[in-house]
């Protein structure tokens, strides 16, 4: 007989209202069953709109139990609100459950208090996470770290559709608050893990793929395609396949490096936003290549639809 499943604790801090792959994420999160999610934090300047939009994707999935914390306001560039339509009318003191006004203290408290070693899933800047080190420092010891940071032989000049380019730059997680950046990535985290662009950029779903989330019936997968469509602006793009999913693969390592190729590595962040193998950083497992992305795309879907 098969034992029962032990559920990894993590909370996902993220700047979901940008970039459309957060809101794909914490989908993939809440689909993904051997992920136990305890909290929810907005990160990156108007993080007010930025908790209406996981409080209401958390009450389309069934899950208000899942608290909601507002992050650290007005830190890092400024918001494009462009899923704000799907929130206009939306009031956040309405929702169901817990929300936080100071998401720092509630990652501190849920962290410290958890009986297992809590991962972070950070996917967008870290101000969040760089004060609650600030606050707490013995929370690396803790936690684990998986993040979507950097980039190190690849990156990508468009969000909009798969566009690989040869060479490092500097990635907008980091490039957005690179103090914060260096302040995590120089942390005695417990483990550490990034998918960089490398292997995230890759990530975009067409085909019968596409065709099959677009028209799922599911509550929570229509409400990803109704914030993807607002955030195309209904462009040819949303007509044929997704935007880049890069933050969908630090969720999937959170639970798993399958289908991926790790590499150990010492990393920093230095003062120009560039992550980079260096001799005096911290150990990080770095996804720097697919093993089998096909395999990967395909699990993917199976858990959005499920």
């Amino acid at each position: 007989m098969g034992g029962i499943m032990k559920r990894i604790p993590v909370i996902l801090d993220t700047d979901i209202g940008d970039d459309i792959d957060d809101t794909w994420a914490l989908a993939l999160l809440l689909k993904s069953p051997e992920l136990d999610l305890k909290l929810v934090a907005a990160d990156t300047a108007d993080t007010t709109y930025r908790a209406k939009l996981i409080a209401r994707l958390l009450e389309v999935a069934g899950r208000s139990d899942v608290p909601v914390g507002i992050g650290i306001p007005n830190v890092g560039r400024p918001t494009h609100k462009r899923q704000s339509a799907w929130v206009e009318e939306y009031d956040l003191a309405g929702y169901p459950g817990r929300v936080h006004g100071d998401a720092v203290e509630a990652i501190i408290e849920t962290a410290m208090s958890s009986e297992e070693p809590m991962t972070l899933i950070c996917i967008g800047p870290v101000p969040n996470i760089a004060e609650a080190l600030r606050r707490e420092p013995r929370l690396a010891t803790r936690c684990r770290f998986v993040g979507m940071h950097g980039s190190f032989h690849w990156h990508i000049g468009t969000n909009v559709r798969l566009s690989m380019e040869p060479g490092e730059r500097p990635e907008w997680n980091v490039l957005c608050d690179v103090a914060s950046a260096q302040t995590v990535f120089s942390a005695p985290w417990r483990q550490a893990t990034i998918t960089p662009l490398d292997t995230c950029a890759r990530v975009v779903l067409d085909g019968e793929r596409y065709r099959r989330l677009r028209e799922s019936s599911d509550p929570l997968m229509r409400a990803v395609i109704e914030n993807y469509r607002i955030w195309s602006g209904e462009s040819a793009e949303f007509a044929q396949h997704t935007s880049v999913l890069f933050d969908c693969v630090a969720v999937h390592l959170a639970h798993t490096t399958r289908w991926l190729k790790m590499q150990s590595m010492r990393v920093a962040v230095d003062d120009e936003g560039y992550t980079r193998e260096a001799a005096a950083g911290q150990p990080f497992e770095v996804a720097l290549e697919w093993q089998d992305y096909e395999a990967f795309a395909d699990d993917l879907v199976a858990r959005l639809l499920s």
